[in-house]
């Protein structure tokens, strides 16, 4: 009889190892996905798309291992409503974030629900920035809005819990235990792996305190830009780089939360300079370069500590043994100015704050160093990772799976513009709700409160300081992207959705 027990619980253990052997290889067969967004992170201060300003070795491995798309841009740039956008796969005045004041219902159809639904196990750690609870995810350790960079403070389901240390670093050790310790290994999943850096107000971490002390960084060529060949829109914004940064920017103030060995460190890699600058006593041009320098090797501070956190996760993935099957994405919420036309944040359509970092590394599907001309938006990013992944996309997305472009397929009937709408006005930085298509030579933008209009020719003029709305030469190009323009806002029921109340 004892042998007979025995054989029956050899038999029920070999059925369970069979069965998990059976789900780890279904897991296998579908693969994982890690998104990693960065917050504030312009194409321009990344080696794989040409910066002439700072080096990032590990996202460009990825672009060398993958596909780099060159004309990757957000539908409002501003970090709330990208998010939402992302999440919904929904411009946002259907997907009811249109700036950062607006709360996310995280009931709403995201591709996250849709996949859970077919077996895909979810996670998002890091910045989140959407007021509501991300539910929609299996687990999840969020920072409390924008949250601080040192010392943060996650949103858990558990409650608020506080890890000392730099937050690059620590988000980064929560990914690393995530997927060591915590994953169901019989599934395939979906991590947001997703950085509050290099956001405003550019604190670097400890081991990036010391880069470019040496160095002067290249100025842009727009860095004292008159803003002649505009609308009036562009003179009243306020967040030039000689006005409008403040003394926590600038790093005369420090944050009030740090330990008391933080501070002390930090203080002392910008003391000399401090010292320095007090004794020079600039003005005009020169005092606008030093505050440049301050701020974009601070910035660039920040985006090293991504890059070499990112170098942690692939390594990590090297070694476990899951770089075959998992595709990892590397983007950002939208660009950033860095000094172009004198400026730092975002918002407007302009190029700088237009276009999005986008690379993709997936084994074995993705051709090694390949690059993308196509628009995208971050549109599409829903109805790609559900492509991916191999469930269905609803209907009601408006965006499309990049699958075929990843393979190397280009659809005969792929966009051939793009739609923006920026909606956070009266608002921090003064800038005016706007909305315009971009094709792949022109844009056109409406600054619709004021009226004001501006066209670019982008071929001829990359920097867009000269609109030539009123060029008769122009005519017939205007004429044609006005139509584009309302059949894109036809298209995306832009006059059905919401507007936030109009200031009087």
């Amino acid at each position: 009889m004892r042998g007979f027990l025995w054989l029956a619980l050899l038999s029920i253990l070999v059925i369970q190892c069979d069965l998990l052997q059976a789900k780890e290889q279904v897991a296998a067969n579908r693969p994982n996905i890690i998104f990693v967004f960065a917050d504030d992170h312009a194409t321009h201060a990344i080696g794989a798309y040409g910066s002439r300003i700072n080096q990032t070795p590990n996202i460009d491995r990825l672009a060398r291992e993958g596909m780099l798309f060159r004309n990757c841009f957000v539908t409002n740039s501003i970090c709330a409503p990208s998010r939402a956008v992302v999440l919904t796969g929904k411009h946002s005045h259907l997907n009811g974030v249109l700036t950062n004041g607006d709360r996310f219902d995280p009931e709403q159809q995201t591709f996250v629900h849709l996949l859970r639904k077919a077996g895909y196990q979810t996670a998002v750690i890091g910045k989140w920035h959407l007021q509501s609870d991300p539910v929609m995810f299996d687990y999840w350790r969020v920072l409390i809005g924008q949250g601080p960079y040192y010392n943060p403070r996650f949103r858990t389901p558990e409650g608020i819990v506080t890890v000392e240390g730099y937050t690059t670093d620590v988000i980064t050790d929560l990914v690393l235990d995530w997927l060591e310790n915590t994953r169901d290994r019989s599934k395939p999943f979906f991590l947001a792996y997703q950085h509050k850096a290099p956001h405003r107000e550019w604190l670097p971490g400890p081991h990036q305190l010391q880069l470019y002390r040496e160095e002067m960084i290249p100025e842009p060529t727009t860095l004292f830009d008159d803003y002649k060949g505009r609308t009036t829109a562009a003179t009243k914004t306020t967040m030039t780089i000689a006005n409008h940064f403040s003394d926590l920017d600038l790093k005369f103030t420090l944050p009030k939360n740090l330990t008391d060995v933080q501070r002390e460190m930090i203080e002392e890699a910008y003391r000399e300079e401090n010292e320095a600058f007090r004794r020079a006593a600039l003005q005009g041009e020169d005092l606008v370069r030093w505050k440049y320098q301050r701020y974009i090797k601070d910035y660039l501070r920040c985006v090293a500590g991504i890059d070499q956190n990112l170098g942690r996760v692939l390594e990590y993935l090297d070694k476990s043994g899951l770089v075959q099957n998992t595709v990892v994405i590397y983007s950002s919420d939208q660009g950033f100015f860095l000094g172009d036309h004198g400026w730092y944040d975002k918002r407007w359509m302009y190029e700088e704050s237009l276009r999005m970092p986008l690379i993709v590394r997936w084994p074995g599907v993705v051709k090694p160093g390949s690059v993308n001309w196509d628009l995208v938006q971050n549109l599409d990013f829903a109805p790609t990772f559900l492509d991916i992944a191999g469930v269905e996309i609803p209907s009601d997305m408006q965006g499309r799976s990049l699958l075929p472009l990843l393979r190397g397929e280009r659809p005969h009937d792929w966009r051939q513009s793009i739609y923006y709408r920026y909606y956070e006005y009266p608002a921090v930085h003064d800038v005016q709700r706007h909305e315009g298509v971009r094709t792949a030579r022109y844009k056109l933008i409406h600054y619709y409160l004021i009226d004001e209009w501006e066209l670019f020719d982008l071929e001829k003029d990359p920097d867009e300081l000269r609109s030539v709305y009123e060029d008769p030469q122009y005519a017939e190009v205007k004429s044609q992207l006005m139509a584009e323009l309302n059949r894109l806002k036809t298209l995306f029921g832009v006059d059905q959705g919401r507007e936030p109340p109009i200031p009087k």
